[in-house]
């Protein structure tokens, strides 16, 4: 796992988490000058995601404590914020379940937070993985998929698809063993219900259009968080308006 840190060191330190198999510039690239002015901006690249390293993702607890010891050792075991995109925001959960080092805004972006049993991770990962990896690693599509996407194709999904370098060679480093790592450990890593921490505010962006059960599943798992709601499709507010993502951030954190 590497750290990428930019902005005013007396500034607030925001920590940005990744989506599942994305690679910290592609996820983040377009909001960073932005929040760069008011934080000290602090991006993770996953073990098995980053192009300068010959590494493999572990599982989800393993990456987590490797973000603690990185909090306890540059900034003193406290920062002022963190926002998980996707996956990244079942890792900010699991930062705050732990009680290791203290955030005083956790920002989850229209995180799933799935969790099903062994039989049920390994069944997903036995379908999901295959594909996941080739559109990841090669930037392709099998040719009936690619016909369904060029029938469906919009400015968000495009935009999204970008986060994966899809259409842009893609991630050739990312190996399969990474992938399934990361998928399966963030299904089985128990995240507890009703996660409140003194001194900590847990905000979620809500993007309606995934469904209500998202948001039961912000309000199970974490102790009167606050609903930020959008009427959008996953991360659509960072990945297709991020000025108003950035905005939205600041009036968040500072």
């Amino acid at each position: 796992m590497k750290s990428y840190e930019s902005g005013s060191w007396e500034a607030p330190v925001l920590l940005l988490l990744p989506g599942t198999c994305c690679h910290w510039r592609k996820n983040f690239s377009h909001v960073l000058p932005m929040l760069r002015e008011s934080f000290h901006v602090v991006c993770i690249s996953y073990d098995g995601f980053d192009d300068t390293e010959d590494t493999v993702f572990p599982d989800m607890l393993t990456e987590t404590e490797k973000n603690e010891q990185l909090i306890i050792s540059c900034f003193g075991g406290k920062i002022g914020a963190a926002y998980g995109c996707s996956l990244g925001g079942s890792l900010a959960g699991l930062l705050l379940q732990r009680g290791n080092v203290h955030i005083d805004r956790v920002i989850l972006g229209s995180s799933d937070l799935d969790q099903d049993p062994v039989w049920k991770a390994k069944l997903k990962c036995e379908i999901a993985v295959p594909l996941l990896h080739r559109i990841v690693s090669t930037s392709e599509y099998p040719r009936a998929i690619r016909g369904l996407m060029e029938k469906k194709r919009t400015p968000y999904r495009d935009r999204f698809m970008e986060m994966f370098a899809i259409g842009h060679g893609g991630l050739p480093f990312i190996r399969k063993e990474s992938v399934y790592n990361q998928f399966y450990s963030d299904l089985i890593t128990p995240l507890e219900e009703g996660i409140c921490v003194s001194g900590t505010t847990v905000h979620c962006f809500y993007a309606a259009k995934m469904g209500e059960k998202y948001l039961h599943r912000y309000q199970k798992h974490f102790r009167n968080p606050v609903i930020h709601r959008f009427d959008m499709e996953h991360e659509e507010l960072l990945v297709l308006h991020p000025q108003q993502w950035v905005q939205k951030v600041k009036q968040v954190c500072l």
